[in-house]
């Protein structure tokens, strides 16, 4: 059978899956709600979320430094992939030999429609549809409650400080969630200096890079003054069943920053 994945692809493949490979630890929680615990062969050392497949699942190294040979051992006949998360040299090369799905996601409405192809390419199609529904639900009503927007920055790394810009992701759950990106007007992970966010609330996300209250104190010294929450990387990035849990998540996160 012929699939097309994200980046306009087709993918050939027999289906369902029975030997998969996912490289993107969002992805591969999605195949864990999925029920695709003997189907799943391999997963990344950052494929942290269901625990016990992090502890027993072999691993094929980290998101952007594959163990192709690994891989190869594991034989699988898919491989689940991102366009950000993943590197194209490494992704070129897996091409060659295995079925690869890529997944290319900005948007919410990316989000669900990688939520529904995988559940047409394992057999879960009835179980992935439900999932997008209720994840859909979930963001409408938020949309609906949220009071006036809170112009916010989004730092995702420090030394260099980073932010998550437009034409990312995250940008888009902070839009739904009811915030307002003060780096819109950048594009995607730029580094900037804090000063231009002196009119904004802070936050700082607990991946990539672990924020802690030194950085937190860090930007206190550059902008006296300022405003400064601590939120959950996850919720604003993993773009897979776990975005069942983020409207909840992100309304009550905004009615905690209202009172900062």
């Amino acid at each position: 059978m012929v699939f097309f994945d994200q980046l306009g692809r087709a993918v050939e493949m027999d289906a369902p899956a029975k030997r998969i490979v996912s490289v993107v630890p969002s992805q591969t929680e999605l195949l864990y709600h999925l029920g695709l615990e003997q189907e799943v062969a391999g997963i990344t050392k950052f494929c942290i979320h269901p625990a016990s497949w992090h502890l027993d699942k072999p691993r094929v190294g980290g998101t952007k430094r594959l163990n192709i040979e690994q891989i190869r051992r594991l034989a699988p006949d898919l491989i689940l992939a991102n366009r950000e998360e993943n590197t194209r040299e490494e992704l070129t090369v897996l091409m060659k030999e295995f079925p690869v799905w890529v997944s290319d996601i900005k948007r919410l409405e990316d989000a669900l429609d990688m939520i529904r192809s995988v559940g047409r390419i394992t057999a879960r199609e009835e179980k992935a549809n439900q999932m997008a529904r209720e994840i859909a639900s979930g963001f409408s009503s938020l949309e609906e409650s949220v009071n006036p927007p809170l112009k916010v920055a989004y730092f995702i790394w420090h030394a260099p400080w980073m932010v998550a810009a437009h034409d990312t992701f995250i940008d888009d759950m902070l839009r739904r969630a009811g915030f307002t990106n003060c780096f819109g007007h950048l594009s995607r992970y730029p580094e900037v200096n804090p000063l231009e966010a002196k009119d904004a609330l802070l936050l700082l996300s607990s991946e990539p890079f672990p924020f802690k209250e030194k950085h937190a104190d860090a930007l206190r010294d550059i902008l006296p003054g300022c405003h400064i929450g601590f939120v959950d990387g996850e919720l604003f990035s993993w773009y897979g069943s776990r975005l069942l849990e983020a409207p909840a998540y992100f309304r009550k996160l905004r009615q905690e920053l209202e009172s900062l």
